[in-house]
């Protein structure tokens, strides 16, 4: 459950701080993709895990800044720009896989991103086996819940990143660069998003596949509304997620049409999240709306 809910929270948690600034990201999902392939390409050439991801965030990061360009200054519809990051993402991956690794795919001797050991969990029964030999970005994802939380209600950045998502008009008044906040939260939101796709990468799967984040940066994005905009609220939506992926993976053995209910599970949920079915989450006042200074 854990392995599998990490990129989600990682993608949620961008998604989340993108929302609150007041910009859908619907490009999640391409820049998920866009972390798992630099993230794996930069440790292979570079021949460093830690090089790795941080190319990964830097093209994360790029790609969220295209969308803050086009959904900040340009004032362009957030959801068109979100897909075609996605598509943007998707072509430019597929290319440059086929290109550089052709048919044989990426190597199997890249290194990978390693898990930590602790030592003290040894021989305790159930949460040693789970806890004592995780991957390092499933810590740094479940240390970020509590440090989300924390800057975006407990500092004053993150009051500011409330204001713009709110009211970024009063917030202007009051000397708030909505622009810049917005710009920090887009970009942040799409770093938090390749540390995902590169912990699936080179943390999980140790490869990279054509399209391999299979839509789950809709999924956090789900997990973001499941969660009414919060960061705990958001990560056990990530939870519930990847339970039922995991338990897909262990069912086949008992009964096959079982499995695959429960690999469809997520979409459903994202599905049900969307439409607003459990409950009627209400976003940012100014989500989805751009912003022109007087």
């Amino acid at each position: 459950m854990l392995r599998y809910a990490t990129p989600l929270i990682f993608a949620a948690l961008g998604g989340m701080f993108s929302e609150r600034s007041g910009v859908v990201n619907i490009g999640l999902e391409g820049m998920m993709l866009m972390g798992a392939f630099f993230g794996i390409m930069g440790a292979d050439k570079l021949d460093s895990w830690f090089l790795g991801l941080l190319v990964a965030l830097v093209s994360g990061g790029a790609a969220a800044l295209v969308h803050a360009i086009w959904s900040v200054h340009l004032r362009v519809d957030q959801i068109i720009s979100g897909f075609a990051i996605n598509f943007l993402a998707l072509g430019l991956t597929g290319y440059l896989f086929i290109d550089i690794y052709g048919q044989e795919g990426t190597p199997t001797d890249i290194p990978s991103i390693p898990d930590v050991h602790l030592a003290f969990l040894d021989g305790i029964p159930f949460f040693g086996d789970i806890f004592g030999n995780l991957n390092l970005m499933i810590w740094i994802a479940l240390i970020l819940i509590p440090v989300s939380w924390f800057v975006l209600f407990k500092t004053p950045l993150g009051l500011r990143i409330r204001a713009v998502g709110e009211h970024p008009r009063a917030a202007d008044t009051v000397g708030i660069d909505v622009y810049r906040i917005r710009y920090g939260a887009v970009i942040a939101s799409g770093m938090l998003a390749a540390a995902g796709g590169a912990f699936l990468s080179i943390g999980f799967v140790g490869s990279f596949n054509e399209n391999m984040t299979a839509g789950r940066g809709f999924i956090a994005l789900a997990a973001v509304i499941f969660g009414n905009w919060r960061p705990f609220g958001a990560a056990a939506a990530c939870l519930l997620f990847g339970f039922s992926s995991a338990l897909a993976q262990r069912l086949p053995e008992y009964s096959a049409s079982a499995a695959v209910l429960f690999q469809a599970l997520p979409y459903v949920l994202t599905l049900i999240a969307v439409a607003g079915v459990i409950g009627r989450s209400i976003p940012p006042a100014a989500d989805g709306r751009p912003y022109k200074k007087q």
